[in-house]
């Protein structure tokens, strides 16, 4: 079993060139299904069942997982299952007849356009720090970058010229986004007036090749970005929860309500599957019913 779970998680790693979290919870995910397939007393990975499987579930259902979870845990097994068969490990997928849990798609929640406007007000421009915090809210709301994307940004990625930067989003795929003029400019005033005092602390040249920087000369991380941005939201008057994604989700959100192209949404977000993307036209419905019942004097 273990050798199996070893052979699927260098394929991710290595053929796939998944990220180490993505890895990480396919990792989790499969253990935890071996684990049990274990106490069933399945030695062998060609040894599982249909039956393995469903009881699998039916625990998730009893340990009250939701649906969601659910579906992303047997997502991971089918993907396992499939690899093993493919690659001529198994005869056969214990998983083929299986259905996944069906569920409700949960609109993604979003800023207004007076909640980013505060959000982006809020860092002290005059103040290095400030600058560099408003910079990094400016461009992620300007392109919907993903936080880990944004903290992995190289100074060679972003061409202020062009009003571009370049993005290295999953499975190590390059995309081109647009900046904008706000954004630009706050980079740019960053990079002139802020950077060299984070830079002249690094220590090794290897740090000094991102563009954002903490106050040690380091590399920002997904987890101390995470932070500032609840500060900020709390500064900003921004009383419910706020995340990176949550900017990200604005970002797409406000595109389509003024009519943007869905495929250009998709390249912005660096979406794979155009569904994905699909979900903010129903947010732009529900704007829209909203609108409606507001003005429309017989709504």
């Amino acid at each position: 079993m273990d050798q199996a779970v070893q052979m699927f998680i260098d394929h991710l790693k290595v053929e796939r060139r998944l990220s180490p979290n993505t890895v990480a919870a396919y990792a989790q995910d499969v253990g935890a299904f071996v684990s049990f397939a274990v106490g069933l007393g399945r030695t062998q990975v060609g040894d599982v069942q249909p039956i393995d499987v469903l009881e699998f579930a039916a625990k998730l259902t009893d340990e009250k997982i939701g649906a969601r979870s659910q579906s992303r845990k047997l997502i991971a097994l089918r993907q396992f299952f499939g690899y093993l068969k493919e690659d001529r490990v198994i005869a056969a997928n214990p998983m083929e007849d299986v259905d996944l849990p069906r569920f409700g798609r949960r609109l993604p929640t979003f800023l207004t356009l007076a909640e980013v406007d505060a959000l982006l007000a809020a860092p002290a421009r005059q103040d290095p720090m400030g600058l560099r915090d408003a910079a990094m809210l400016e461009t992620l709301y300007a392109t919907g970058l993903r936080v880990s994307e944004l903290v992995k940004l190289k100074v060679t990625d972003i061409n202020l010229n062009a009003g571009y930067l370049r993005a290295l989003g999953k499975g190590n795929k390059e995309r081109l986004v647009p900046l904008g003029q706000g954004a630009t400019t706050t980079i740019l005033q960053y990079m002139e007036n802020a950077r060299s005092t984070f830079a002249a602390k690094a220590k090794g040249s290897e740090a000094l090749e991102y563009l954002f920087l903490t106050r040690l000369g380091k590399r920002m991380t997904r987890q101390s970005y995470w932070k500032q941005l609840s500060q900020y939201a709390v500064k900003a008057g921004i009383s419910r929860a706020i995340s990176p994604h949550k900017l990200r989700h604005s970002f797409a959100t406000h595109l389509v309500e003024r009519g943007a192209d869905l495929r250009a949404v998709q390249s912005m977000l660096g979406h794979v599957d155009i569904g994905t993307t699909e979900i903010y036209t129903h947010l732009s419905r529900s704007h829209l019913r909203e609108v409606y019942n507001k003005f429309h004097p017989r709504s």
